[in-house]
């Protein structure tokens, strides 16, 4: 009898659509992790396949989307957090974007309101920014949590739940496949943090530095925990040439991702039929 497995997806911007890839392998080898677990955009990309759609079925909404670049623009201008008059009030590092109605205005409709309602279990990660620890979310309402995990400084405003003001989980657990172990026979898990970009040169925008610095932590981070304790697989996507904000790129980040489609292929094949 083949073995269960259980996915953990890293934080990373735009590359995270690198996850789209990941499942649309496992719908082509037939697997179906039993539970999943995601930072940052591999918590909404990880929502979208625990609520039922396809590898294939998320391509074409992120095609779809990225190439109606003038709604793309519409839609983020209707989720501003900041009016004109809160910035002169708060001060031009005041966040740009409200992270609930980002997902309100992005995330596919088959995306439930409450964790419940998903066909597979799901952990979503976000920071608690006062606590200076990570936020563990698996039941209640679904897209609150969403937004928090995706919540970056400056570029988004932090959620609110209960008594706790969140941010992107990334900032404390960039890959979360600790909270897999004991949840099935083999626990793998989606690495974003990329090979260091070597040949660039130039001087990023600062939105693209601290989307990059968030990167560098996460590597750092994860490096630490994989020597105490590691997944049975960890598989890297060679998109490190892909900036975090690259989003409107990703027809060529998920070309960028066949060969990682053979690795899984063989390598979690292998460690399922063990």
């Amino acid at each position: 009898m083949s073995k269960s497995f259980a996915l953990a997806l890293g934080g990373g911007g735009a590359r995270g659509l690198a996850h789209i890839a990941v499942f649309e392998t496992l719908d082509e080898i037939g697997k179906e992790p039993v539970a999943i677990a995601g930072t940052s955009i591999g918590s909404l990309i990880g929502a979208a396949y625990a609520a039922g759609m396809s590898g294939r079925e998320m391509r074409r909404f992120l095609i779809a989307l990225a190439h109606d670049r003038a709604g793309v623009f519409r839609r983020l201008i209707s989720t501003r957090a900041t009016t004109l008059a809160d910035l002169f009030s708060t001060g031009l590092g005041a966040a740009l974007l409200d992270a609930e109605r980002f997902c309100q205005e992005f995330l596919p409709k088959q995306i439930p309101d409450d964790f419940g309602e998903l066909k597979i279990p799901l952990t979503v990660i976000a920071t608690d920014l006062h606590r200076r620890r990570q936020a563990v979310f698996s039941c209640g309402p679904l897209k609150p949590a969403l937004a928090a995990s995706i919540a970056l400084p400056t570029l988004m405003r932090p959620v609110v739940i209960g008594d706790r003001v969140l941010i992107d989980g990334a900032a404390t657990n960039p890959l979360p496949f600790e909270h897999l172990f004991g949840q099935a026979d083999i626990v793998a898990a989606i690495d974003l943090s990329g090979e260091p970009a070597e040949k660039r040169h130039d001087i990023p925008n600062p939105l693209e530095s601290v989307l990059t610095t968030i990167l560098i932590m996460g590597s750092a981070i994860t490096a630490e925990k994989i020597k105490h304790s590691a997944p049975a697989l960890i598989i890297r996507p060679r998109i490190g040439t892909f900036r975090a904000i690259d989003f409107l790129q990703a027809s060529a980040i998920l070309r960028a991702c066949e060969p990682m489609k053979v690795e899984i292929k063989e390598k979690l094949s292998a460690l399922l039929a063990d």
